[in-house]
């Protein structure tokens, strides 16, 4: 169970009748190979949302008032397969056209999960994957269920579009080549005119966002098992997360791979403020996101 909700938020506003978000942590790690720690990933993003102003300048407005529940977490299994069924089911469960799910990790591998739950209903999503790294291998270390392979698990089940990559294995780069897989790279990304436009439209209508926090440049956000140079900033990020929300509908997202490091607490909010933030793009730009609380209070 979770010690407290995202947000602080009080009983009227985290109610799970009446909220339009639905907070999922999933502090698996079972599969991660450099440093660990991203179990207690979901419970520092959790705790640093406390201190995040529910007032969204950029928006102008608060987007907590469409209602935020966060749900008791998902209890890890020791084997991969049994815990990308279990978390597919529990996914399936809870997914409905009115509600955005917001899972937080916990490692990349959950996201395999989440989108075999989602595929019971929506049969066109895509994926707009966020990482360093491509995550594209068959296998690793013997696993097919590996977060190293999460992108390519995915791919079998619905079309990715990669941004921010800047690491990747021989196999990857021939299997991007030979599936012609979309990818961009993150210094295709940090220029003053980024391809955001083009990224966008090679999405479905309907939208799954994968954050590997990792997507990030180290010096913003250190905390994560496999920290790569080069990444993308903040601003950046938002740009293109906002032209999603904006063009496409997004049914759910994911935040992923943070490692809490003890005593350094501005990545545990940086990666609060981003889940609030994406919160904030589709409750201001998404069609359902102001009349869900209503209908479901009459």
């Amino acid at each position: 169970m979770t010690k407290m909700n995202f947000g602080g938020l009080p009983p009227e506003e985290s109610a799970f009748e009446t909220s339009r978000f639905l907070i999922l942590p999933v502090p698996y790690e079972e599969t991660v190979t450099y440093l660990r720690g991203t179990c207690r990933g979901p419970q520092a993003i959790i705790e640093a949302s406390q201190y995040v102003e529910l007032y969204d300048e950029e928006l102008n407005m608060e987007p907590y008032r469409a209602g935020i529940h966060t749900l008791p977490e998902v209890a890890s299994e020791k084997e991969p397969q049994h815990m990308t069924e279990k978390l597919a089911a529990r996914i399936a469960e809870l997914c409905s056209p009115e509600r955005a799910l917001v899972t937080l990790g916990g490692e990349h591998s959950i996201t395999v999960g989440v989108i075999k739950g989602l595929k019971k209903h929506y049969l066109q999503l895509s994926v707009l994957h966020l990482d360093a790294h491509a995550d594209l291998r068959n296998e690793y270390e013997g696993l097919k269920l590996s977060h190293a392979c999460v992108a390519r698990r995915v791919y079998e089940m619905a079309p990715v579009v990669e941004v921010g990559i800047r690491s990747m294995s021989l196999e990857e780069a021939e299997f991007i080549q030979e599936e012609e897989f979309p990818l961009y790279y993150a210094s295709e990304l940090m220029t003053a005119n980024p391809p955001w436009e083009e990224i966008v439209g090679r999405l479905s209508e309907t939208v799954y966002v994968s954050i590997d926090l990792d997507v990030f440049d180290p010096s913003l956000m250190p905390s994560v098992g496999s920290p790569e140079p080069g990444g993308l900033d903040w601003y950046k990020t938002l740009e293109l997360l906002r032209l999603v929300a904006k063009r496409r509908r997004i049914i759910g997202f994911d935040v992923v791979e943070l490692c809490p490091i003890k005593g350094l607490i501005a990545p545990d909010f940086l990666a609060a403020k981003l889940v609030y933030k994406v919160i904030g793009y589709i409750s201001h730009f998404g069609e359902k996101a102001s009349t869900f609380r209503e209908k479901k209070r009459g």
